[in-house]
């Protein structure tokens, strides 16, 4: 019987169920919560935005969007989030998906740390997105009522400390590869935790580049 969280159903197909398992397998406790309740939150965006989205994409996208962090998914060139999207789509070919709906899992995870763009795609790419800003950004709190916030964290808590925890679980899946930060967000993690960290300008590199002019 599927289990039901906050009135939204948590996919139980053989491929949800395996991609909780490798998540559950792979991440730390903080990480795997916080991917289960971005579906949650993702999904609870979704119903009252009245946006119809196939909740088993969704979910593989909330469960995999932050398996870039992690060992052995964790490439030393690319973002974090490639890595991530590359996983999902490598796990969905496994199990036939349509190339269309690989594609939507894949934005979704590459453009979750993107602010702006993905609310104007497909719904599994903007809902993604919505349960990553609600549950690390706090973005649209007031949005869900305490009722639902309180059922999904009851489910999969925050736990104490989940703030720093976060950040320190980017910093921890970027310290190695800085130069993946330039132009996103998490040049802001590295900044705070990384004391040799130097930030790359993006002006800098326009006045600086091989152009005469």
């Amino acid at each position: 019987m599927a289990r039901t969280i906050a009135g939204i159903a948590i996919p139980d197909s053989s491929l949800a169920q395996h991609a909780d398992q490798l998540v559950r397998d792979t991440e730390s406790d903080l990480l795997y919560h916080h991917s289960n309740r971005v579906f949650l939150f993702g999904a609870l965006a979704g119903r009252r935005r009245g946006m119809r989205v196939d909740a088993e994409l969704l979910y593989v996208g909330a469960m995999f969007h932050d398996m870039g962090l992690q060992a052995p998914y964790a490439s030393e060139d690319e973002r974090f989030e490639v890595d991530g999207a590359n996983a999902a789509a490598d796990f969905l070919r496994g199990y036939g998906i349509e190339p269309r709906d690989i594609e939507d899992v894949w934005d979704a995870i590459a453009l979750h740390t993107t602010p702006g763009i993905p609310k104007h795609k497909r719904p599994v790419i903007a809902l993604v997105a919505a349960g990553v800003e609600m549950d690390v950004l706090g973005l649209d709190y007031d949005g869900f009522t305490s009722d639902q916030r309180q059922a999904v964290c009851a489910c999969h808590p925050r736990g104490p400390g989940f703030k720093n925890g976060i950040i320190d679980a980017f910093a921890c899946g970027t310290i190695r590869k800085p130069q993946t930060t330039f132009g996103n967000v998490k040049a802001d993690v590295l900044a705070l935790r990384d004391p040799n960290y130097e930030r790359v300008d993006f002006c800098d590199v326009i006045l600086n580049s091989a152009w005469s002019e």
